[in-house]
This record gives structure tokens, sequence and C-alpha cells, in this order.
């Protein structure tokens, strides 16, 4: 009796133990033991431990699935299969982006925080970078390792970094008010700006005398004696609102700034004198800007979607809105742009995880990069137009090498949707689009920033949108009004 009651008593305790851990998920461990020990199976109903091994089973399946869920990567079209369970695959070095695209690429891994700036260097040979985890660092491309980790570390997150068209120096802009100078070669810190404001973008002069930084507080910007780190000007309330980027042209002479009140400024580094001023030029903020190597022309990107092309020469665009508007290549805001050195097409990223690929002459997206986990927050481009770099908030770069876009099958298609051929500038010498069925040949020897320039000299008025010619549909889609 004595025996009865004490089984009687622990088989209620022993299944209420069993059925407490259940819901926790400690299957992994309980269920063994109670298959096992005879002692256990002998108190335990067997409708009990089919019920508990219920409760078990369903958080393995999950965890298996799990398991293999991670194995998959949706870039690696390759991989027909995910790798069994416990044996790992040794990590490719170059991937393509999609099966039809057959754009190689390779992620650059090393930040624990959003990347939020990128440069090439050194010839191309070497690649910059800042990031949110407090440093700037310097990358060897081909084996996608960091060569230097630029010290003392700001003590806030990075926001932008530059480099001179030399590859000696380069310049970063933290949170924590202050802008900071490095030697690239020797790692060396040449000098330190502490400001009271935060530093929203800076940026090197191409000649390598300046550098332009400009404050979220006052809406100014700083012009920096780049040698010696002495203040040259300071232009206060230069935008109504926060100014979002700034930059040099190539011959060091003009800054061009842009900002949330939607305004373009260009300014003169002589006489600090305000140039030009494009007033609403887009419909939302402002977020970035870049000159064509020729500087006649600049671009800016909006969270409107949508980038702009200026003609910042004279005020044409005054009465005649941009000269190109380029639309329909993002689904989210426009974060970063980049012309080639030829200008023969632009790159920009966007908020949509995408980097776009414009031809710049038909005014529409060429291509388009996917890959990226989140926003794409800078974008650069080599000399060579081979490879290019994209920072995300994702913790990681991207280098697409594009040597041979024009051989991609999408590419292809595209041209022959269009009716497109290319054909080089008798002017500049760079590559442009134009449309196989036309019959005019004199405006279609030259690209339209030829062209642009050619009627400005002239003065002759712009195409009318009216006209049935392709010549004339691209004339005027680069002069139509927004």
């Amino acid at each position: 009796m004595a025996s009865q009651k004490s089984s009687a008593s622990s088989s209620p305790k022993t299944s209420g133990v069993a059925e407490k851990f259940v819901p926790q998920h400690y299957g992994v461990w309980l269920l063994p033991s109670i298959l096992t020990r005879k002692w256990r199976s002998h108190t335990l109903p067997w409708h009990a431990v089919a019920r508990a091994y219920g409760y078990f089973k369903l958080p393995i399946l999950e965890e298996r699935q799990l398991q293999l869920l991670k194995t998959l990567d949706p870039l690696d079209v390759s991989r027909a299969s995910p790798a069994p369970v416990g044996e790992e695959e040794p990590e490719k070095t170059w991937g393509d982006q999609e099966r039809l695209s057959k754009v190689p690429f390779k992620i650059l891994k090393d930040h624990v925080q959003v990347v939020s700036s990128c440069h090439f260097c050194v010839d191309d040979t070497k690649i910059l970078s800042g990031s949110y985890d407090r440093t700037v660092k310097l990358w060897d491309p081909v084996d996608g390792c960091v060569i230097r980790d630029f010290e003392p570390h700001p003590r806030a997150p990075v926001l932008e970094c530059s480099i001179t068209a030399d590859s000696r120096r380069i310049v970063a802009a933290s949170y924590d008010k202050t802008v900071r100078a490095w030697d690239l070669e020797t790692g060396k810190l040449l000098w330190k700006i502490k400001h009271d404001n935060f530093i929203v973008s800076c940026k090197f002069s191409p000649d390598g005398k300046y550098m332009v930084s400009a404050l979220d507080v006052d809406c100014g910007l700083y012009i920096t004696d780049a040698v010696n780190a002495t203040t040259i000007a300071h232009i206060k309330n230069h935008h109504e609102r926060l100014i979002t980027s700034c930059c040099f042209d190539y011959d060091s002479r003009k800054v061009a700034s842009v900002s949330a009140d939607r305004t373009v400024k260009i300014l003169d580094v002589t006489s600090q004198a305000t140039l030009l001023t494009i007033r609403k030029a887009h419909n939302n903020l402002i977020s970035n800007c870049c000159f064509t190597f020729s500087g006649h022309f600049l671009c800016t990107s909006s969270w409107d979607k949508t980038l702009k092309i200026w003609n910042v020469h004279t005020g044409e665009f005054r009465s005649q809105g941009a000269c190109v508007t380029l639309m329909q290549g993002h689904e989210g805001s426009v974060s970063s742009c980049c012309f080639t050195r030829d200008a023969s097409f632009l790159v920009s990223g966007g908020y949509d995880k995408t980097v776009a690929i414009w031809d710049v002459g038909e005014g529409c997206r060429k291509f388009y990069l996917k890959g990226h986990n989140d926003w794409v927050m800078d974008v650069a481009i080599s000399n060579n137009k081979k490879w290019i770099l994209s920072a995300s908030k994702d913790q990681t770069m991207r280098l697409w090498n594009i040597e041979e876009i024009d051989q991609i099958p999408l590419v292809i298609n595209y041209k022959k949707t269009k009716g497109l051929k290319v054909t080089q500038c008798e002017g500049c010498d760079r590559p442009f689009s134009i449309f196989e069925s036309d019959s005019s040949l004199e405006i279609f020897t030259k690209c339209v920033f030829c062209r642009l320039d050619e009627r400005r000299l002239s003065g002759e008025a712009p195409l009318p949108p009216s006209s049935s010619s392709s010549s004339e549909r691209e004339s005027s889609q680069a002069n139509k009004i927004e």
C-alpha cells in the first residue's frame, strides 16, 4: 500500500513537471531522458509520453527549417539546393546578381554599423570607407580585406569621408562635431577641427588646396585651408534649412550645395559670392549633388525619387527647367549620385536598396543592380568605368564589375526595344546613344552636352517639343520644364 501510494503520488508530480517544461521548449534535453529511463517509462502513462512528444516535435521541426533557411542565399543562383546542416560551404568571393544580368560582384564586410561613405582611390586600386561604427578604413578590393584602420577613431559615427585627387590625404566628418584629416600612406593624423555644430558634409577640392564643410544649425558653409586647417571663409545662413551635401567643381573654383529647402546654390570660392540659385529644384529634400568633369553641369538627387541635371554655366534653366530629368529609376528616395569622368553615364543609389545606371543622353535608366539588404547610402564609380562601388545601411559594401555591361542580355534587349545605337561624340569623344531610324546626321554627331553648349553660345532657342524627329525629341527632353 505504501508503495502504491508512493507510486500514485509521484505520477502526477512527475507529469506536472513534464507539462511545465513542455511549453518552454526544453524538449531537446527532456525527451531522451523520458524515453530511455525505465522508471520514467513505467511511471508515466504512455498517453502522457505521446502528448509530450507532440509538444517536442513541433519545435524540433521548426528549428530544422530555420537552419535550412539560414543557408539559403537569394543572390546565389548557381546553387541549386542548400548545404546540409552542420557542413559549411566556403564563402564565394564573386557571385552573379541575376541569371539575366550576369554582373559579378564582391561583398566587402568589416564594418559593424551603417557604411555611410565610399570612394575609389590610388588609381582605382584601393577603396576608402566611413561608417557609423566610428571608423574610417582603407581596403584592398582584390582581397576584400582592410589595409588600414585610421586612428585615432572619431568618438561618434562618421557621416562622410573624402579624399584628394592625388590620394595623399583623406578627411572625415563625424557626429562628434569634428573634422579629421589623415595621411593616406602613413595613417598619421594631420589635423583636427572642432566645430560648435554638427557637420553634415565635407569634401576636398580636386586640387587639394581647400576643404568645404556644411554645418547644420547655422545652415552655413566653412571653406578651410586643407594644408594648415585655417578657416578661409564662413558663410552663415547660406540656405534657409539644413544643408544636406556640398561639393567642388573640378576646377576647385565653385562649390555647389543642396538643402532640405529644395534649393541648389553655386558659390564662388574666391569672392564667396553666390553665383546661381535654383529654387524649388525638386519636390522634396535634395540629398546629394555632383559636377561633371567639365563643370558645366550639375546633377542633384532627391527624396522625390528623381535626379535632375542642370546647366550651371548660365541661367537658362530658370526658363527652361532642368536639362535632363531622370525619372522612373528608383521606387524610393534617391540618396546619392555620381558621374563617370566622361559623363557618358550616371550612377545613383536609393533607399529602395538598388543602384541605378543611367543613360544620360537618353535621360532614362539603362540598368539597375540589386542585392543590398537595406538602403544604399553612397555610390562611386572608378575612373576606367569598369567598377561601381556601393555602401549600404546593411553594413556592407558591394563592388560591381560592369566592364561588359553592354553585353548583358537585359541591356541588349533594352537597346533593341528603344532602337538605339552607340556612337562617338565629335566634340568630347565620349560615347552616346542615338536612334537608328533617324536620318538627321548633323545634330547626332555630338552628344547632348556639346549640343546644349553650342546652343548657349550661338543664342539659339531650344527645339520645340512638338517636333516629330527623334533628334528633336531628345533635345526637347533635355530642355523640358518640370
